[in-house]
Parts: structure tokens; sequence; C-alpha cells
């Protein structure tokens, strides 16, 4: 079980009784600079009152399971225009929208993408760029965005 998962198991019952989604969480270690970002989301958008009552359960429940043994710092807001997409359930929510998409690895010679997403499947999603469609596992992305519409 990865960190963030052990965190989302710990943290995502009190979230979600306060009437708001946990869309995700992001732990970037960096030393004493460390920090762990949680997602909210909520059907009528998410308000500042929203990632600061969030904020509080979060942090008590943090100090007392102590998942992360050295410093970091709390953040909390919504997932926003440009939302990442952690799981495979929320790729399902943006068929057809335009996906920003970095993999560990090459992909047919590429390891950024950025085009509509085409096609999802169980272990996979379809991008095409330029006329090609490209098929990138699951388990190779290593960070994917909603590219924003205005």
């Amino acid at each position: 079980m990865t960190l963030e998962e052990k965190i989302e198991s710990l943290l995502k019952p009190t979230i979600e009784s306060m009437d708001v989604d946990f869309w995700g969480c992001e732990y970037m270690p960096a030393g004493k600079n460390s920090t762990l970002r949680i997602f909210i989301d909520k059907e009528d958008g998410v308000t500042v009152d929203d990632c600061k009552h969030v904020s509080r359960q979060v942090s008590a429940i943090m100090d007392v399971e102590d998942p992360i043994s050295s410093a970091y710092l709390l953040e909390v807001s919504s997932p926003g225009m440009d939302r990442p997409l952690m799981k495979p359930e929320h790729f399902s929510a943006y068929q057809g929208e335009d996906l920003q998409v970095r993999t560990s690895s090459a992909v047919m010679g590429r390891k950024r993408f950025k085009g509509p997403m085409i096609n999802i499947g169980e272990e996979s999603i379809e991008i095409e760029i330029d006329g090609e469609v490209y098929e990138i596992p699951f388990a190779m992305i290593d960070k994917a965005n909603l590219v924003p519409k205005f």
C-alpha cells in the first residue's frame, strides 16, 4: 500500500462525512519543506470554509495517526479547473476532453501527451495526437490533468 493509499484510507471516511468528496491526495517529500496536498470536491463547488473545516479535521487525524513521521505542510484545496486525474474512475468522467499526461517511460517514443482522450478501458486510456492514437496504461501514468477550456 502506498503512502497516498494509506492516507486516503485514514481520511476519506471523515472527509466524506463533511459533505464533500475526497478527490485524492499527493505527498511531495522535500525534507522539511515536504507537502501533503488533499483535494476535495463538491457538486456546487468547494469554498474556503470547506477547505478550512476539512483542514482542521485532517490535521487532527494526521497528528494522532502520524503516517508521515517528518514535518510537512498540509494543503487542502479543490482539484480546480486543471484537476488532477489520479484514479481510473476520474478518467471515465472526462472521455472526449483534452488531457495532459506524463508517463514514467516512453509510449511509442513519447513521455508527454496532450490531446483528447478518445477511449478509456479497464487498464488504459487512449489519447489522440495529430491523428495518431496512443494507448497509455494506467500503471505508466505519472501525472495526468484535465486541460481547462476557456
